[in-house]
């Protein structure tokens, strides 16, 4: 198969996220350039040039992408402005990774997600990095192989060391909980049906005016139940669990014992402290693979169907959350493109 020389990327939002693409695709990947850099912050976006060789500043993604130097495109910019970014590299026919949400919510993403139909074939891969994890990746393999039987039930723990200023209730579902949620359907292999929210009294170090934390359930079409302890003002770490319980054996991930010291009359490890630190590997794999595949002229993982789907179920999960019932996912039928 043919396959492209240097790949020039526009990375578009030169933020936390954008800025750490930057890094990785300058300093940690290859196969890839950074060619270009957007952002509304002019001087920011020129400050992050500054430091690539042969990168352009831009305030506007179309002129990016209309760069003759640019061959695809990552997004790194906040939820509601990737629609925009993604249907104008749509017209260009561009390939793209862009970074989760989708988009904010599930009628946009339908709309990309039609636009994309429209093309005839895939161009995006979503920014579902937990995909990539050694240890999830692990999981998947064991459950795909049937050594353990059906998957029952699967128990996550998502905890940060504390939350961001004005971090809501709703946030905990669709920027922290999304993940689980996009985790479940793919090592399940299943879609989620229904959505209900539990809250214990708050922690008395929550913020004010955030029920942290809360216990998800989630129901599945394949008849698993799955449940998440999302608990952003946890005060020791970032810390991300999972536990797989089968009809003949159960499995753990998570446990962050990769290290154990033994010192001073006391044995322990470190807790990672955001998730940047944690998945950075998990990031560093995810664009590898998004470059490669590229170059081969092919999209692999996850696709806009799930980015379509993912909004679906949080906005079901921001309902359960706020009406305090078990509701239902409304998805539409599943298009072949993505079958």
């Amino acid at each position: 198969m043919t396959q492209r020389g240097t790949l020039g990327v526009a990375v578009i939002g030169t933020g936390r996220m954008g800025a750490d693409h930057v890094r990785r695709i300058s300093e940690v990947i290859s196969g890839a350039r950074v060619a270009a850099v957007v952002d509304v912050d002019a001087e920011r976006a020129k400050n992050v040039a500054s430091g690539v060789e042969g990168c352009t500043a831009y305030t506007e993604p179309d002129a990016a992408m209309a760069a003759a130097d640019v061959d695809a495109v990552l997004i790194a910019s906040p939820g509601p402005a990737h629609e925009s970014a993604l249907l104008a590299a749509f017209e260009r026919d561009l390939p793209l990774l862009c970074e989760k949400p989708l988009t904010p919510d599930a009628a946009s993403a339908l709309r990309v997600l039609e636009a994309e139909q429209r093309l005839g074939h895939r161009r995006v891969q979503v920014g579902f990095m937990r995909r990539y994890d050694a240890e999830y990746v692990k999981l998947k393999a064991l459950l795909d192989s049937g050594q353990l039987g059906r998957p029952l039930m699967l128990h996550n723990r998502h905890r940060n060391a504390s939350s961001p200023p004005g971090f809501t209730d709703a946030m905990l579902i669709n920027d922290s909980v999304v993940h689980e949620m996009d985790v479940t359907r793919w090592l399940l292999g299943q879609e989620i049906t229904a959505v209900t929210v539990l809250r214990p009294t708050p922690s008395d170090v929550a913020p004010e005016g955030l029920a942290d934390p809360q216990f998800v359930v989630l129901e599945t079409d394949g008849g698993a139940l799955v449940d998440v302890e999302i608990f952003v003002n946890c005060g020791f770490g970032y810390q991300v669990q999972a536990e797989a319980v089968c009809e003949r054996g159960t499995a753990r991930i998570g446990d962050g014992h990769a290290m154990v010291t033994n010192a001073a009359g006391r044995w322990g490890g470190t807790i990672a402290q955001d998730f940047v630190e944690r998945f950075e590997e998990a990031y560093d794999r995810e664009v590898q693979a998004w470059v490669d595949a590229t170059r081969r002229g092919e999209v692999t993982g996850p696709s806009i169907w799930d980015g379509y789907a993912a909004a679906a179920v949080c906005e079901a999960g921001v309902r359960a959350q706020t009406e305090g019932r078990r509701t239902e996912v409304e998805l539409i039928e599943r298009p072949a493109l993505y079958r």
